[in-house]
């Protein structure tokens, strides 16, 4: 293996070409924008003249390959965890979660036990449906809702809104009425339930174009080259084709652009070969706002916090003193076709109704960005539409979107990409895909479920 080509300069397209070149290979990795990323970067806000994130993302601790990737590009120390998670209710009451010393999977029980933000029934019964998923096998839940599922386990509706959707539509950026419940699952297997330091929020400390600055380096230190601006108009299993009419050819090619992009890039003959792109064209997408305000005081008190039954469903902290707030709307299809006055408008009754300091606060700036397309959508039965990383044509395919067991996140974005480059290698996916958190010893003991064997190399 000489040379690989990497379409797409997003989180698995920077894996890819990652791994490749630190094994040798010369990649060339085409993105067809100014900056590498994808759609988890920055751009200049021609307003304020600052950079600025598309949408606040976030990595868990559980986030194995993600993380290992940061650790490669020089940037995991340009990660800040935090040991509690505030829910913060209309009026200001606040519940902070923290890990107490008991074993897993019982560390946050003391938490839920305190939880102010929902009654004393839907603290046990919600406890009582956390040791359901603790041991539940997710693969026999699948194709159901995860609302049908927690409905048949007696969560009461203010549970489900309360506690359930702020969890699961931040991660899988679909409500407990659309998500699978075998995805839905996962998030609490992997993120709660498995290992004491997997619920973790880490979040950057920079712009998140700025923990990419050292792919281009490794990149061309292994011969090969980033093109930044270069625009795809086609591809197949050995060449790229350039809007420009330049043809580019290598002994591999790895698609890494968004599924709508990546069936657009493929003929007609490819598509009849290989169903995987006929299939991918099935997902659907789900949107998610973010908003970037800046206050004239300090109005957020913590480092970030869950909005208690808001439309806004988080909130984080940009600065050290809690004037410059970041509000992300997942699964946002109501707010997607508003303007940014509307936008504003809600945002801010939702700041001000959790955070009464907030009210003599002035706005000094607020910018809303749209991301019509930020995820696919994984719904009951959306998982036969995604694809494996590999297929007939010979193309290899990265991102999000390929069955990777995970949701659309920078973690599922950096397990296809180092599968991607597995594949280009002619390698078993495992000596490349970094293994899950490894579940601590009761877990293993006593789950029947996925928990019970040690973390996976993939899904």
């Amino acid at each position: 293996m000489t040379r690989v080509i990497v379409v797409g300069g997003g989180v698995a397209g920077i894996a890819a070409a990652l791994r490749l070149s630190e094994r040798g290979v010369a990649v060339t990795l085409l993105e067809t924008r100014k900056k590498l990323g994808g759609r988890a970067t920055s751009f200049l806000d021609q307003r304020s003249g600052e950079w600025v994130d598309n949408c606040q993302h976030v990595a868990l601790g559980c986030c194995t390959n993600y993380l290992d990737l940061l650790e490669r590009l020089g940037a995991r120390d340009k990660i800040a965890f935090a040991d509690e998670l505030y829910w913060v209710e209309a009026g200001g009451r606040t519940t902070t979660m923290r890990a107490s010393p008991l074993p897993v999977p019982g560390h946050l029980s003391p938490s839920f036990a305190c939880a102010r933000f929902l009654d004393p029934i839907d603290r046990v019964r919600v406890s009582s449906a956390m040791l359901a998923l603790w041991s539940a096998n997710r693969e026999s839940i699948r194709e159901r809702t995860f609302g049908d599922w927690l409905r048949a386990r007696g969560q009461r509706r203010a549970a489900i809104d309360r506690f359930w959707e702020p969890v699961v539509i931040s991660a899988c950026n679909v409500s407990v009425e659309r998500v699978d419940a075998r995805v839905a699952a996962h998030v609490f297997q992997e993120g709660f339930l498995s290992h004491a330091e997997a619920w973790r929020m880490g979040v950057p400390t920079v712009p998140l174009l700025d923990l990419y600055d050292r792919a281009e380096e490794v990149i061309r230190a292994a011969g090969g080259d980033v093109r930044l601006g270069a625009s795809v108009d086609s591809l197949g299993a050995e060449s790229v084709t350039l809007s420009s009419g330049e043809r580019l050819c290598g002994d591999r090619v790895i698609c890494a652009t968004p599924p709508e992009r990546t069936v657009r890039l493929v003929d007609d003959g490819v598509r009849a070969h290989d169903p995987r792109f006929d299939a991918m064209a099935n997902l659907t997408h789900s949107p998610i706002v973010g908003v970037h305000l800046v206050f004239d005081r300090p109005v957020l008190p913590t480092h970030s916090a869950v909005l208690v039954e808001r439309s806004t469903q988080w909130v984080f902290r940009k600065d050290d003193e809690g004037k410059r707030l970041h509000a992300v709307i997942s699964g946002a299809d109501e707010w997607v076709s508003l303007d940014e006055s509307a936008i504003l408008d809600r945002v801010l009754g939702d700041i001000r109704a959790c955070f009464p300091g907030a009210d003599g606060a002035q706005l000094v700036s607020g910018r809303a960005v749209k991301e019509k397309r930020a995820t696919f959508a994984p719904t009951p039965g959306s998982d036969v539409h995604r694809p494996t990383t590999e297929g007939p044509s010979g193309i290899v395919l990265a991102g999000c979107y390929v069955q990777t067991g995970w949701p659309a996140t920078m973690e599922g974005a950096a397990r296809s990409g180092y599968a991607a480059a597995a594949a280009a290698l002619d390698e078993p996916a495992h000596d490349h895909v970094v293994r899950a958190l490894r579940p601590a010893p009761i877990v293993r003991v006593l789950a029947r479920g996925p928990l019970s064997k040690q973390g996976a190399a993939v899904g």
